[in-house]
């Protein structure tokens, strides 16, 4: 397969990458963070002004009708400064919907969702019951879970839609490691719930939205604590020369650029196989998941270790850096799962006898 962004993608990705900039500040990020987790200025300038929010909904339910590379391009810009933004779970819902809703469930959903007037989480419990139409369950670690406004549930072959501000519905906001996407607990108690039309293709096309933006954010914020520690080596300089200028310090920058590109194919390679309706989409997405996330985790621990002493502290932004890079790893399966699904499908029973 052979990629290069078009004209158009290429401004999608300027425009996005200088939106991000000017808005998701540092002061900005830990204001939300301090607050309920999501800066809800930002939602409101990122799905109003310029329409992002839409960007890969159908153009006739009020959205851009772009794919999962113009999807990953939002999300890479985003995870580059740490956005305090619902993108994850309002990918996997908007998705869901458009891939396996009914007509009425477009018509309702899918409009309010591409305007951003909707927050919306998602969450995977295999224990759930279903009667009447209500569903009850509780649902552990949900991001954005305590400020959404929508739930997608999926539990085996079903999925549904809950209103987390209707009835039978109780959550507990926590404090967790990663506060610009904080997680919550949700119970559900003979809660109404809109069963999705075609579960079939509604959740593989969430998750699929979910790995892409997740690598896709990885990828972005790897990017920018290489950007961020190059430039901090040429400014310190220690026994009358840059930092940067020595072998060990550059040997270590290298490492972060290799890992990165390689994260970077993947990523983009992924989206394409997802738009192109390849075969080569499951392998790709987790494929994607695992090397991105472990790939920023590494340079997020590089890029503390070569700020020095600085990199430590609470007024550095590269703490946040880190805790987003250990919350990618661990949401929508770790690293490892991921890696034993590749395995599994290429090898089939080899692989489930050398685990035995």
């Amino acid at each position: 397969m052979e990629f290069a962004f078009t004209d158009e993608q290429r401004m999608i990705g300027e425009t996005v990458r200088g939106f991000f900039a000017e808005h998701a500040t540092s002061a900005r990020t830990r204001a939300a963070m301090a607050a309920d987790g999501l800066d809800h200025a930002l939602w409101a300038a990122f799905a109003g002004e310029l329409g992002l929010a839409g960007i890969a909904l159908p153009e006739d339910r009020g959205g851009a009708g772009l794919g999962m590379v113009e999807l990953a391009q939002v999300a890479e810009a985003a995870g580059a400064h740490v956005a305090a933004l619902p993108l994850l779970g309002h990918a996997m819902l908007g998705q869901a919907i458009a891939r396996g809703g009914s007509d009425e469930q477009k018509a309702e959903w899918l409009p309010r969702l591409a305007t951003g007037e909707l927050v919306s989480t998602s969450a995977w419990q295999p224990d759930v019951t279903i009667a009447g139409g209500r569903l009850s369950g509780h649902f552990a670690h949900v991001p954005h879970g305590a400020v959404a406004d929508l739930m997608l549930v999926h539990s085996g072959d079903n999925a549904w839609i809950v209103d987390l501000k209707g009835e039978g519905v109780a959550i507990t906001a926590h404090m967790t490691m990663d506060q610009t996407r904080p997680l919550a607990s949700i119970t559900l108690t003979a809660a109404p719930a809109e069963a999705l039309d075609n579960p079939d293709a509604a959740i593989p096309a969430a998750l699929a939205a979910g790995w892409i933006v997740l690598a896709a954010e990885a990828l972005g914020g790897a990017q920018e604590t290489l950007d961020r520690t190059v430039a901090y080596s040429r400014d310190r300089v220690q026994f009358g020369r840059q930092i940067g200028s020595f072998q060990a310090y550059k040997h270590r920058l290298a490492d972060m650029m290799i890992e990165i590109e390689q994260a970077r194919s993947a990523v983009y390679w992924a989206a394409c196989t997802i738009d192109e309706n390849s075969d080569e989409a499951p392998i790709a997405l987790h494929a994607a998941k695992s090397l991105a996330a472990d790939t920023y985790f590494m340079c997020a621990g590089n890029m503390i270790q070569l700020h020095g002493g600085i990199g430590f502290t609470w007024d550095h932004d590269a703490h946040l850096f880190f805790k987003r890079a250990r919350s990618i790893q661990t949401l929508l399966g770790h690293g490892a799962w991921h890696r034993e699904a590749i395995a599994t499908m290429i090898l089939g029973p080899a692989c489930e006898g050398a685990a035995a």
